[in-house]
């Protein structure tokens, strides 16, 4: 499947010219925002760590054995990219112990910046944001035209479809998620099961994003639609009154699409027909997921990037620095500049 399939349509126009993302990890660099503060005190060791090439799930394999306690007791609050360079929160439950040595976690691809002791375990999701610095290299695009492009972006935000790699490779998660499908059964492996549901309930959600996208409806409310807020998992029905709500025009209210599960969706009118057009295209995910319990929950379908600014280091290179909210894609920032190509693919060898 090619990213179109996966992601839908741009929403701003053609991509300005190409661009090298993740030559080196320091290209891509992530830093998690958690806003807690912790008490100092506790029997949970929290571990602020930069990690380089190496995913999560890896690093706490490797943090666990060096303390010496079982996977379970460490937590994260999200995931991260492996290629890259990222600095998260871990912690560790240790009751009733002392600070382990955790030397032997630590070589190039990891490194232990800060611990402090609280009194709870970091929960999934428990961050806010994340904060990211990417620079594009090897960049063939006219600076002018990527300057008022990129200011289209922080005045307006982009669609914030599920970035190509929650799809795996090609697109392989959605083809798996679809024979499980077919089949209405679940994988017996826990982390399979997860992710493959997590994939299907991605994909129909980025076909409705794109369907909106190409009516030029994603970033406008509409009566029927279902209402939230940037970081906020609530959401409430739009009537006329709401879709004249001065806060969508400063990007602090959205309209959302469906993250399918159990229950009829609770749009309304030509939305609710729409979603449930698009997800009849797909009955056995669509029904997959029902069969699974998976909750029917919202994701706002318009992604504001916050505190964008932007410079050119070399005329070759662009880099640039935002925040998005937690569970949203850097790199759909970067499609609605430029087409990324492999390092090392000559201009000869694009396609646009």
């Amino acid at each position: 499947m090619n990213e179109t399939q996966l992601l839908g349509p741009r929403a701003s126009g053609e991509a300005l010219g190409s661009a090298v993302l993740k030559a080196t990890a320091e290209d891509f660099q992530v830093d998690e925002v958690l806003d807690i503060p912790l008490a100092g005190e506790g029997e949970h060791l929290w571990l602020w760590v930069e990690k380089r090439n190496l995913n999560t799930e890896e690093a706490a394999r490797r943090l666990a054995k060096a303390a010496g306690v079982p996977l379970r007791t460490v937590s994260y609050a999200g995931l991260k990219d492996r290629q890259a360079l990222t600095r998260q929160w871990f912690s560790l439950h240790l009751p009733g112990k002392a600070d382990p040595d955790m030397s032997a976690a630590e070589n190039e691809t990891l490194r232990i910046l800060k611990i402090a002791r609280h009194k709870r375990k970091l929960q999934r999701g428990a961050h806010s944001a994340n904060g990211f610095t990417l620079r594009l290299t090897a960049l063939q695009a006219d600076h002018p035209a990527l300057d008022a492009r990129l200011a289209q972006l922080k005045a307006n935000g982009v669609p914030n479809y599920f970035g190509t790699q929650r799809f795996g490779h090609q697109g392989g998660n959605v083809f798996d998620a679809r024979q499980w499908a077919e089949r209405q059964a679940l994988p017996e492996q826990r982390n399979v099961r997860s992710r493959l549901l997590s994939t299907a309930r991605s994909y129909l959600f980025n076909q409705v994003l794109g369907a909106r996208v190409a009516a030029g409806t994603w970033n406008q409310a509409q009566v029927g639609d279902l209402l939230a807020f940037t970081d906020s998992r609530s959401f409430f029905p739009a009537g006329e009154a709401e879709c004249s709500d001065p806060r969508l025009a400063i990007l602090d209210l959205h309209p959302t699409g469906p993250q399918w599960g159990e229950g009829d969706s609770p749009a309304t009118g030509r939305i609710h027909d729409v979603e449930q057009e698009i997800a009849a295209r797909e009955p056995h995910l669509r029904d997959w997921l029902v069969k699974a319990g998976m909750a029917h929950e919202r994701r706002i379908l318009r992604l504001p990037i916050g505190g964008l600014t932007w410079h050119y280091p070399e005329p070759d290179i662009l880099q640039l620095e935002f925040v998005l909210p937690a569970g949203c894609f850097a790199t759909v920032v970067v499609r609605e500049l430029v087409d990324l190509v492999p390092a090392g693919q000559t201009d000869s060898q694009c396609v646009f």
